[in-house]
């Protein structure tokens, strides 16, 4: 059983201290601080809820003259509930924040491990570039590209190189850099001695040490002046540069990697000083071995990416901004490849992936179903008590920008009520990694448990294809809701910033003068599951008892964009050739060793289309849709026919129609006349046989 510390801050939330069942302080962190060393001396968790003061509460933990043996956890209830306009009704909310807080944390996930020796290689003007080099050089390894030339150094300290770059790939201690080096001098092999300055007739070559290819008129005395050092060529061949390092500062108006999310060593700070002297803060602090989380998980086995090398689904593959994810074929089977140290943690592949093999660890689903049922469990026990009957909203956001955010939006609430609207007191809000890790299983997860609605909060920092990508989810979670009778449920919000409040107010204004909604069903007890497909079955199950309308038997259509639905096939072009069954990752299409006869379960499929690419008569085509759980589990017979048998033995071995197809096309041609036509109509076995007989 864990401690828990509340304040009103002064007496500026409206706090029941009888309802949350907590001995409530005014002043924890100045006159009442001795509350919290005394809260130190016992043996449970400690939860404090404040965030503002975190930092003086750990240092004061940390030099208590007891050691810290439980944890020592914060959570924020002041600018998310008791600065509100509705802060006197937000008691289940608190109740429901502070137990979450109370929750077991996550299981540990493995690490990624880096490692920098402090190569740093700063690409950029050369009067950019040169003097943060003079700068670094005395605590880091530095070289320079010159994308413009600039008067060189006196002091050889650091190599300078001039060029264009032409290629950079990598991430922390592992970064691969590729240039050409366009000009005749090359700078690493010039002494900056200055004779080819003297020398040249045409005052082509100045302090840069660089010859202004305009001016000169091809006299190559300066390669003579050179001719001990050989740093001048003018027929170089070998213009390709090629080198490694651990950091890169890339200080171009158009940098080499755009992604929402560089990877880790990567700093492009662009043309600002200030950007410029905090990037050059972080550079210093990246010289030795670092690890992050590991945050995907995945399944190759139940991967849709590709068969018999078609590609079929490659959801993950495109929404990935920084370049992790890559296709993979061998001998056929199409897999991906993720490069764990270009991971930078937003789970988008996993909320696109349509079979699970993509799954996102940081949390686990399970873990956030498990979180997000005890908030909904919670708030609706305390509200009862309270005789305020709502189904809470949840608020789905962001660790670090959404969290600023949501804060941000809460003072201002606070000091300028009339101007800000904070959360409305249904509104829960619950931190994730990245907003982009959150899919339909969690979102109607939600709602299962007794949310009435799920809200998906946009910062601003998210890659185009990340938005999109919610988008379209959330358009099918909208669209399966319909099919039950349900109304939308999902929605996004969108602001441009950390400090975009606008938006983000104005909504919660709707919401607040819209009220509540009511639950979308009776809250399931069951958990939610890491594997995508088996939490999804589970949930269509409890929206379908509870449905408001029928399904139609041919099913209710989906957005093109569904990871549920069936195939429809032309009978009439289908030759049972059965390349669809041998292509299918899943196993949702199935043949029959007694009869030719193709079979599919729809439960199976995700609609990644590889079927529909491998059938070379173009007979078949995805339909998404929703049809009943049950017809779903079921096996049904897509197309079927008589069997052709061997004309010589009897035996079954393929389907009449494929085989008066073959007959049809090859009968026209000169070498299937007469014996060899009839060699068609058999099995292999006496194909062989009538041939030996024939020669012999």
């Amino acid at each position: 059983m864990s401690q828990k510390l509340v304040c009103n801050c002064n007496g500026t939330m409206p706090l029941d201290s009888k309802a949350l069942g907590v001995t409530l302080h005014t002043s924890l962190c100045r006159q009442e601080v001795g509350s919290f060393l005394k809260a130190l001396d016992g043996d449970d968790s400690l939860i404090v809820a404040c965030t503002q003061e975190g930092a003086l509460f750990q240092e004061l933990a940390t030099q208590a003259e007891k050691p810290l043996i439980a944890p020592l956890r914060f959570v924020n209830i002041r600018e998310v509930a008791g600065w509100t306009q509705e802060a006197k009704n937000s008691g289940p909310k608190i109740a429901a924040l502070l137990a979450l807080a109370d929750m077991p944390e996550a299981d540990p996930v493995p690490v990624v491990n880096y490692e920098s020796q402090g190569r740093l290689f700063i690409i950029g003007p050369g009067y950019q570039a040169l003097p943060w080099a003079e700068k670094l050089s005395d605590s880091l390894d530095v070289s320079v590209l010159c994308t413009e030339p600039s008067p060189l150094p006196i002091a050889r300290n650091f190599p300078v190189y001039t060029g264009s770059l032409t290629k950079l790939d990598g991430y922390l201690g592992n970064f691969s850099v590729n240039w050409d080096l366009q000009n005749p001098i090359d700078p690493e092999m010039c002494t900056r001695c200055g004779a080819c300055v003297d020398a040249c007739p045409e005052n082509a070559i100045d302090d840069a040490f660089q010859i202004d290819l305009d001016k000169c008129k091809s006299h190559r005395a300066c390669v003579t002046a050179c001719a001990g050092i050989g740093a001048i060529q003018f027929a170089r061949v070998e213009r390709q540069r090629t080198a490694e390092f651990d950091l890169i500062m890339d200080l171009r108006v158009d940098p080499m990697m755009r992604m929402s999310q560089t990877p880790q060593g990567y700093f492009a700070p662009g043309k600002d000083p200030l950007e410029q002297a905090l990037a050059a803060n972080q550079l210093l602090e990246f010289i030795g071995e670092f690890e992050k989380p590991k945050y995907f998980s995945y399944n190759e086995k139940i991967c849709a990416h590709g068969r018999n090398g078609k590609v079929g689904c490659s959801a993950c593959v495109d929404v990935c901004s920084t370049g992790a994810i890559s296709s993979l074929f061998k001998s056929g089977l199409g897999t991906v490849e993720v490069n764990p140290n270009l991971c930078m943690g937003c789970g988008a592949c996993s909320t696109v992936c349509p079979s699970g093999a993509m799954r996102y660890n940081y949390p686990s689903v399970e873990h956030q179903g498990k979180e997000i049922k005890l908030l909904a469990n919670v708030f609706s026990a305390e509200s009862l008590k309270a005789q305020q009957v709502t189904a809470p909203s949840l608020l789905l956001h962001s660790l670090k920008v959404g969290s600023s955010l949501i804060d941000l939006l809460g003072r201002a609430a606070h000091l300028r009520p009339k101007h800000y609207e904070g959360l409305p007191s249904f509104v829960l809000p619950y931190g994730i990694e990245h907003i982009a890790s959150t899919g339909l299983e969690l979102w109607l997860g939600a709602l299962s448990y007794g949310f009435g609605e799920v809200i998906l909060l946009m910062s601003g920092d998210e890659d185009p294809a990340y938005r999109n990508a919610l988008e379209t989810q959330s358009a099918l979670a909208n669209a399966i809701l319909s099919t039950y009778g349900f109304d939308a449920r999902i929605q996004l919000v969108q602001a441009s910033g950390a400090d975009d409040l606008e938006p983000v107010s104005l909504a919660m204004g709707k919401l607040r003068q819209r009220g509540p909604l009511l639950q979308v069903c009776t809250p399931a007890t069951f958990g939610l599951s890491n594997q995508k497909r088996e939490t999804l079955e589970a949930l269509l199950e409890h929206f379908q008892k509870q449905s408001k309308t029928s399904i139609p038997d041919e099913g209710a259509a989906l957005p093109k964009s569904s990871l549920l639905g069936g195939i429809s096939i032309n009978k009439e072009a289908c030759t049972l050739c059965m390349s669809c069954v041998g292509s299918c990752p899943e196993g949702a299409l199935l043949d029959n060793p007694e009869e030719p006869k193709l079979s599919f379960i729809e439960k199976q499929c995700v609609q990644c289309g590889i079927c529909v690419q491998t059938c070379p008569e173009q007979a078949l085509a995805l339909s998404p849709r929703l049809l009943t759980v049950e017809r779903r589990k079921q096996r049904v017979d897509l197309n079927e026919t008589q069997a052709f048998h061997c004309i010589s033995c009897g035996k079954p071995f393929g389907t009449l129609k494929m085989v008066d197809l073959m007959l049809t096309k090859l009968g026209a041609h000169g070498a299937f006349a007469g014996a060899a036509m009839d060699r068609l109509k058999m099995c292999s076995d006496c194909r062989v046989v009538d041939m030996v007989k024939k020669e012999t």
